[in-house]
């Protein structure tokens, strides 16, 4: 076990951050009041501020001038949410390092939790939101998204988990040796197979600042976790696309009986000619489409780059 200057284990947090000013303050005095209340362990709080546009990172450096314990990592542009986060974490030196997000919504006091859950064995413990303060709507869309994941992939993966959790300094060494640029976080911990404690809890609104989620994000992670994990996709279009050219085959050859046998009354029209011409051209482009995020995700993994590039780095002193 690594120990800090104390003798005691080192625990590191990590916040991704992107323009989180108005949250920074509660964020940091949050922490800092949690690990008081954990005095077994020394801890390292790491910001990574993802290239943010407001006053973050000048107020991020005004505390870690005060206080060693936070450091900082400034990346050079935005990396994405993705990314980001992951290259934080495998900077982390401590005995365990937790994930949790800088816009409050994870709340900080759930590390006692997670700590708890780590010192009774378990390796990896993630946060996991059976309720939310979130719109209805896309709480209900979150969950549907979750079950259709959990049922096509090839591993086992936790419903309604955040990305906040607590994972031993073992499971980062694995992160460390997996090199993916591009990893879907929560499906990776289940795939590396240590048994995973939960915290459930409900999640707040968010109070200050506004949300970087968006359709485009959403849905990136959404693709992401999906191509990671299950081929299922794949296959369901190539049995799709026997089935439909079956079908097809079959409508052609009855036209083509009742076309025989009623020769001068028989008419087709135009209305099953265009029906079926834009049936089948927007199941191809949904075909094409799929198969394109799988190759997307095939280029991103060959291109190896690194998962962020970094402009500085602040109490880093090792």
């Amino acid at each position: 076990m690594l120990e800090s200057g104390s003798g005691r284990r080192l625990i590191s947090i990590v916040t991704p951050c992107y323009n989180e000013e108005a949250n920074i303050d509660e964020l940091y005095a949050r922490i800092k009041a949690v690990m008081a209340t954990l005095p077994a362990y020394d801890y390292e709080h790491i910001c990574i501020d993802n290239c943010s546009t407001d006053g973050t990172v000048a107020k991020l450096k005004e505390i870690a001038a005060r206080d060693k314990r936070l450091k900082i990592i400034v990346n050079a542009r935005n990396f994405g949410h993705i990314r980001s986060p992951y290259h934080a974490i495998l900077q982390s030196r401590g005995d365990a390092c937790v994930l949790i997000a800088s816009d409050l919504q994870d709340p900080p006091e759930m590390i006692a939790e997670f700590v708890e859950k780590w010192e009774q064995g378990y390796k990896t413990v993630l946060a996991v939101k059976p309720e939310s303060d979130e719109h209805s709507f896309m709480f209900a869309l979150r969950k549907i998204y979750y079950r259709l994941v959990t049922r096509i992939s090839e591993v086992k993966l936790v419903p309604n988990a955040t990305g906040a959790g607590l994972f031993d300094k073992q499971v980062v060494e694995i992160l460390r040796s997996i090199k993916d640029p591009y990893p879907y976080f929560r499906g990776l911990l289940c795939e590396i197979g240590f048994p995973i404690a939960t915290v459930p809890f409900r999640q707040p609104r968010r109070q200050r600042g506004v949300t970087k989620n968006n359709f485009y994000t959403l849905y990136d992670i959404g693709m992401l976790g999906i191509t990671n994990h299950s081929k299922v996709p794949l296959r369901l279009m190539a049995i799709g696309g026997f089935v439909l050219a079956l079908v097809s085959l079959l409508i052609a050859g009855l036209f083509l009986i009742a076309k025989l046998l009623f020769w001068s009354s028989f008419q087709i029209g135009l209305a099953p000619i265009l029906i079926g011409v834009f049936f089948f051209g927007g199941m191809q482009a949904f075909f094409i489409g799929f198969v394109g995020e799988y190759i997307g995700s095939i280029h991103t993994q060959v291109r190896n780059m690194p998962l962020v590039v970094e402009l500085e780095r602040v109490n880093f002193d090792d």
